[in-house]
């Protein structure tokens, strides 16, 4: 599979990995600054070392990072985000087992919460730097094959314009980059 591939994330333990607000801050910091220690992940989330420590090992266990051994001495393990497919694709419920959808729906709470709180930050983020804030709210009409049509679009204008870090040019910024659609009539 190529990186720019869709990967439908429909495996319920990887699921699970993923829908720990610890873990999900932990690879945003590996994704935006590079590689980190559980030391330092630790300072600075706030957490215990044997908490990261733990939490990067679920990560590694599925994938989603990967330990740095020519980095690593003693103790002290580096880690950075595994490389992979970017365009990671939720599963609807109907794809999951009955006792697995919780987890999904967990997955999707935690991560309205992450938006709700990048949102509360545009206002002063938009106020330092009016350049790199753009925002855009609109209402369009779609039957289900041009919304899904759209979609694949968006995605593929996201991964046309989106480098990872070390292969985007040295003045590239990490953009959180949100896309909220649904219907409105309901």
């Amino acid at each position: 599979m190529k990186d720019d591939e869709p990967f439908l994330l429909d495996d319920p333990a990887r699921l699970k990995a993923l829908a720990h607000p610890m873990r999900r801050r932990m690879l945003r910091h590996l994704e935006v600054h590079g590689p980190a220690t559980s030391t330092t992940l630790g300072e600075l989330l706030g957490a215990k070392t044997g908490t990261t420590s733990y939490h990067l090992r679920q990560l590694e266990k599925y994938g989603f990072i990967e330990e740095i051994p020519e980095r690593s001495t003693g103790r002290e393990r580096w880690w950075r985000k595994a490389p992979g497919p970017r365009d990671l694709r939720l599963p609807t419920p109907d794809q999951l087992s009955p006792e697995d959808r919780p987890v999904l729906a967990e997955f999707h709470r935690i991560g309205l919460e992450e938006d709700l709180r990048l949102f509360e930050r545009l206002p002063a983020i938009y106020e330092g730097d009016p350049r790199w804030v753009k925002a855009s709210r609109g209402l369009g009409r779609m039957t289900e094959p041009e919304f899904e049509e759209f979609f694949e679009a968006y995605m593929a204008l996201l991964a046309k314009y989106s480098h990872r870090a070390e292969d985007a040019a040295p003045d590239a910024r990490p953009l959180y980059i949100r896309l909220f659609a649904f219907p409105a009539d309901r």
